[in-house]
């Protein structure tokens, strides 16, 4: 039987697999452990869009593919990571000129394509936490995580395709939102020639927010435990529950075990089917 590690030996693995990502702030303490809550890295700080595209930039790999996808209809895209780093600036730019600060909560309402992804990084690099709601989720559905976590922003899509149907979310973030108090702006991708209801002052255009989009956005540094995104419970055994990831951690567990798991080198191309 193999013998239980104690807790230094626990604590002196993490703060190695910690020091290989990029920080702006060394942390005090690898962990405060008072059970049954933990806080891994305190008083470190870092930023998880930095170390998802900025590390990458540097040498050959920010020519590299970051994202191959296709979407049912067997239209494809390549995007690289200097074109995704740009995307991603260009979002988080477009998030501050709508009033998202560090601290507050955008709720990310779209189809499984690369903005989404960029999206995702965009309210990272300013500090913004993040949630990302089902596409197929109901009006109801999106209308509670907005509640619980008093989303400012949502971003969505006019529409999705799903077993060759269009899914209007538009429509569904409007019936959300009508009982969203919280919500101050609806960010919507254009993905169809088809018209959609847009109200005036609350929804915009993406594409026309880009307009005004700088190309460059500092990436704000967070504290270890400042939550980088809250992802929601299946609800099958109750209502559902927002786990919230904070950055250090969740960034170390990622990178580790992601790493252990597949040993990717620079040929690599990884896919998920989830």
């Amino acid at each position: 039987m193999r013998p239980a590690l104690d807790i230094e030996s626990i604590k002196t693995f993490w703060h190695e697999q910690a020091e290989k990502l990029s920080w702006s702030k060394k942390w005090d303490n690898t962990l405060e452990w008072n059970p049954p809550f933990a806080k891994w890295f305190a008083g470190g700080e870092l930023n998880a869009s930095y170390n998802c595209l900025d590390v990458h930039l540097q040498g050959p790999r920010k020519d590299k593919v970051a994202i191959l996808w296709e979407d049912e209809l067997g239209n494809t895209q390549q995007v690289t990571y200097q074109q995704l780093f740009a995307m991603t600036n260009q979002y988080a730019s477009v998030l501050q000129n709508l009033g998202i600060t560090k601290g507050d909560i955008v709720m990310i309402y779209l189809p499984m394509t690369p903005q989404a992804a960029a999206m995702m990084l965009a309210c990272a690099r300013i500090g913004a936490t993040h949630s990302v709601v089902f596409s197929g989720f109901s009006s109801q559905s999106l209308q509670d995580r907005i509640a619980d976590t008093q989303a400012k922003v949502v971003i969505t899509a006019d529409a999705g395709l799903r077993r060759g149907n269009k899914i209007w979310l538009k429509k569904i973030v409007d019936d959300a939102v009508a009982q969203s108090p919280s919500v101050k702006h609806v960010l919507v991708i254009k993905r169809f020639d088809d018209a959609i209801d847009m109200v005036a002052g609350r929804d915009t255009f993406l594409h026309d927010e880009l307009l005004k989009a700088k190309d460059f956005v500092e990436p704000v540094p967070v504290e270890s435990t400042h939550p980088l995104f809250i992802l929601y419970t299946s609800g099958t055994t109750g209502k559902p529950k927002g786990l919230m990831h904070s950055t250090g951690g969740y960034l170390t567990y990622a990178r580790s075990t992601f790493l252990w798991a597949f040993a990717p080198d620079e040929a690599s191309v990884y896919w998920c089917t989830a």
